[in-house]
């Protein structure tokens, strides 16, 4: 099984755009106009730097064997999570440098792949693909609903923005090389490993992000209900990333799903012409 969407699948291009950011600004303390925001993204982007080589590594397992197109669009996503990679150390030492324990993070996430450790490869690739699920229904959230941004760091916004649309870009690959992985399987047994594996890594980023975001705000001096209710209203009130993600996910457990049963290329295409210098083919 490749694509769900064949003709999108054949007309659909990774480009890997080398852009460098927050090198020469320094954002404020809470760069997203408020701390919730501000923390939970802090979070996230803590633990980019050891989950996206965890990626890279879990997709590369499987190239053997794959065709020329999906052989050509791991080599992008590899490229792209590079890249991402180098920028996310570099907002997370803004963020240290702003007074943010961001090794605390780095080492919880370390603590994690430790476990992964000595599982099979196919498992691995299960995580990633169930990951970058998320990462693709957040990007998609952050790109259609401005709010998300509306007060946040210009500097930083781009960066974000510039990640999101290289999310959605890729958003296909783990899944593509999963099916490449598993042509031997039943449809059924695709299926149910892939969910069972989603609800553990929903209920394990969900339980560690918020841990996360709850120990950054504590170090803004909010804690105690204060933390939680006020985290619980942005993520699931007002702008409410994780509420409007629900249906997303919800879908990932449809008989048949593949991630490009969605095509949201109209939001790589808002956002592109500010990238047109650096775009570099794939």
């Amino acid at each position: 099984m490749t694509a769900h969407d064949q003709t999108l699948a054949a007309n659909h291009a990774i480009t890997v755009r080398d852009e460098r950011f927050n090198r020469e600004s320094t954002p404020s303390r809470w760069w997203a106009g408020e701390p919730f925001g501000t923390a939970w993204h802090n979070a996230l982007s803590g633990t980019f730097p050891r989950g996206e080589a965890f990626f890279i590594e879990s997709v590369k397992a499987f190239r053997e064997g794959t065709d020329a197109k999906l052989a050509s669009e791991i080599r992008a996503f590899v490229k792209q999570e590079i890249n991402h990679t180098r920028e996310h150390v570099a907002f997370n030492r803004l963020a240290a440098d702003a007074g943010y324990d961001m090794d605390m993070i780095d080492r919880r996430t370390a603590e994690l792949l430790e476990l992964a450790k000595g599982r099979p490869a196919i498992a691995k690739l299960g995580v990633t693909m169930a990951l970058e699920h998320y990462t693709a229904m957040m990007a998609h959230e952050f790109l259609a609903n401005p709010q998300h941004f509306a007060d946040s760091n210009p500097e930083v916004r781009k960066m974000w923005e510039w990640h999101a649309v290289e999310e959605i870009e890729h958003k296909g690959v783990a899944y593509d090389v999963w099916n490449h992985a598993t042509r031997e399987w039943s449809d059924f047994q695709r299926w149910l490993r892939r969910s069972i594996i989603m609800l553990e890594v929903t209920r394990r980023f969900l339980n560690n992000r918020w841990k996360d975001a709850i120990e950054l705000l504590a170090q803004d001096g909010i804690t105690g209900l204060r933390a939680h209710w006020g985290l619980a209203k942005y993520l699931f009130g007002t702008p409410g990333v994780l509420r409007r993600c629900f249906p997303a996910w919800l879908s990932y457990f449809k008989p048949g799903f593949h991630p490009w049963d969605h095509d949201d290329r109209a939001l790589i295409g808002k956002y592109e012409g500010d990238y047109e210098a650096a775009l570099l083919p794939a």
